[in-house]
């Protein structure tokens, strides 16, 4: 490792030479609290940003073991480092001057959701805190600007790390608050298996969004309160009882006009399998860990999947048990997607009736008088329900404002009037009672059978690697194969889906071998990430930045959705 000075030096004696001169910065440094490595170095000028992270070691940043002693504790205290050196670097960020992307000095932007990002960790046996970052090396044209660089890293950087990376710098309280949340949304996560809940709303949690483009809580929004026949009080170790809306495992329904909040529950149910920081309305707002949206994906490819619970006896004859389609219809891909969900081991199931294939959910009754059971080959939805949480322990909860024929098979039915949910079960049971009764099938849902191992995709590789290139939150791509995720609705950050990349990039190179199926190479995968972290899936010298770790259910989706997947 080089002293500080050196490389002070060495960028004097690289000024106004070719860019490329640049390359020789690449490595370790001493500066006086921190080490600072310089990973990857732009190729010129317009080229993405360099690559460089500081390493404070834990004595030096000196965080209070309280606030990383735990898993969830710990992802707190990086999101929330993270976001303090995305202010201070906000500060300094093309205040060096240069052509192209000289200048720049960024960090990871984090979103509402709290997640286990590449961007900062906090080592939990020493304490030590690092940071991976961006910075735009200074440029004339495409001759070296070293006294701009030497203003980025001996002036400008310094101060981020003193402000953002060393605690008696920091507001302690506020970390502490960092802290304390994250233990009381661990709590409400553990309680729900104590209370046979799915899910928990508090009372007063902001559920609108800005817009469409924004996840922040909208303004002047009504506030959540919870029917009185399902509040429920949660004890916290640090907020104390809050109270809150409680939904109970087994069939849960919500209901009412357009426009009322339906979907808005929804939304803030299935995202509340992460946690949120503080301010953003949905805080308490807290899911079963293992809770998956479904929808149509009309055009998806399936791989061998065992959707017969669903769907048999289809007229070309295609066997269900092993179904494989390259552009699936709305209602056998969300008959895989549920089956997909039941594999990545969901507890619970979100659905919205828009976004469901209407054949797939529900047959009325005119329906089946005209078409008779045994023409059509679709089972519908409502009558796996039961089936679904009576013999496999999995929950629904549906939006839907079109049928009332849900109501004779839902545990709980809620209407939301105006954003205010009221609890309506037993109106809605009398008003079915009026109605012919479902006719459920004779037999009950079988587990699906069909047992798929991958393996290797041997044209993958072209010209001796891997590129992984992401497409915002709609897909990635591995070289010239695109993965679509747009409808994988739980993904909340387009840094999860960079990390999908890298996750089947490296089962493609070393685990795809045909003998073991998809759950016990998830299962594989997982383990070793959470012993040795992320850079265990990264074959390049370097951790990129750019990674937030998505939970078992995307990867298994991500998995489903590869088309270059090889069976």
């Amino acid at each position: 490792m080089k002293s500080a000075n050196e490389l002070k030096q060495l960028l004097y004696d690289i000024d106004r030479k070719g860019y490329p001169a640049y390359k020789g910065t690449k490595g370790s440094y001493r500066f006086g609290q921190y080490v600072l490595g310089i990973d990857h170095v732009q190729g010129d000028p317009f080229a993405a940003p360099s690559k460089l992270h500081v390493e404070v070691a834990g004595k030096v940043a000196a965080f209070p073991e309280r606030l990383y002693d735990n898993r969830h504790k710990r992802i707190a205290l990086q999101d929330h480092l993270t976001r303090l050196f995305a202010r201070q670097a906000e500060k300094f960020s093309f205040q060096a001057k240069g052509s192209g992307k000289s200048g720049i000095l960024s960090v990871t932007r984090c979103a509402q959701e709290v997640l286990e990002r590449s961007a900062c960790t906090v080592d939990d046996q020493t304490g030590n805190v690092t940071v991976r970052f961006e910075a735009g090396f200074p440029a004339n044209g495409r001759s070296i600007n070293a006294r701009e660089l030497i203003k980025i890293l001996f002036e400008f950087l310094p101060k981020c790390v003193e402000q953002a990376l060393i605690y008696k710098n920091l507001d302690g309280e506020l970390a502490e608050r960092v802290m304390e949340l994250a233990e009381d949304q661990q709590c409400i996560r553990e309680q729900l298996k104590e209370r046979g809940l799915t899910a928990f709303v508090a009372d007063g949690s902001v559920l609108p969004r800005e817009s469409g483009v924004s996840s922040k809580p909208m303004k002047g929004a009504v506030r959540f309160r919870s029917p009185e026949s399902m509040r429920v009080t949660m004890c916290l170790p640090y907020k104390g009882e809050i109270t809150g809306m409680g939904i109970k495992k087994g069939i849960t329904l919500i209901v009412g006009g357009g426009y009322h909040g339906k979907s808005t529950l929804l939304k803030a149910l299935e995202m509340g399998v992460y946690p949120h920081i503080a301010g953003d309305g949905r805080e308490y707002v807290v899911t079963d860990a293992d809770a998956v949206k479904i929808r149509a994906e009309d055009g998806r490819s399936i791989k061998r999947t065992d959707i017969s619970m669903f769907i048999n006896d289809l007229p070309n004859g295609k066997d269900t048990k092993a179904f494989s389609t390259e552009d699936a219809s709305g209602s056998t891909s969300q008959a895989a997607n549920v089956v997909e969900a039941m594999e990545a081991g969901a507890k619970v199931l979100f659905i919205d009736e828009d976004t469901s294939a209407t054949n797939f959910m529900v047959r009325d009754e005119l329906m089946q008088k005209v078409i008779h059971r045994d023409m059509e080959p679709i089972t519908p939805f409502i009558e796996r329900m039961r089936d679904l949480y009576e013999l496999y322990g999995i929950s629904t909860v549906l939006v839907a404002g079109s049928s009332g024929a849900y109501f004779e098979v839902a545990d709980t039915v809620v209407q939301m009037d105006r954003y205010v949910p009221r609890e309506i079960t037993e109106t809605a049971k009398k008003a079915a009672g009026d109605y012919p009764g479902l006719e459920l099938p004779a037999e009950r849902a079988a587990l699906p059978g069909c047992v798929r191992c991958p393996k290797k995709n041997q044209g993958l590789i072209h010209k001796g690697r891997i590129k992984i290139k992401t497409m915002g939150r709609d897909g990635v791509s591995l070289n010239h194969e695109t993965i679509d995720l747009r409808y994988v609705e739980q993904l909340a950050d387009a840094e999860q889906l960079t990390c999908l990349g890298y996750l089947v990039k490296y089962m493609e190179e070393h685990m795809l071998d045909g003998k073991a199926n998809v759950k016990k190479l998830v299962e594989v995968l997982l383990q070793k990430i959470e012993k040795e972290g992320l850079a265990a899936v990264c074959d390049s010298s370097y951790l990129p930045g750019n990674l937030a770790l998505p939970r078992k259910q995307e990867i298994f989706a991500c998995l489903n959705r590869y088309r270059g997947l090889k069976m």
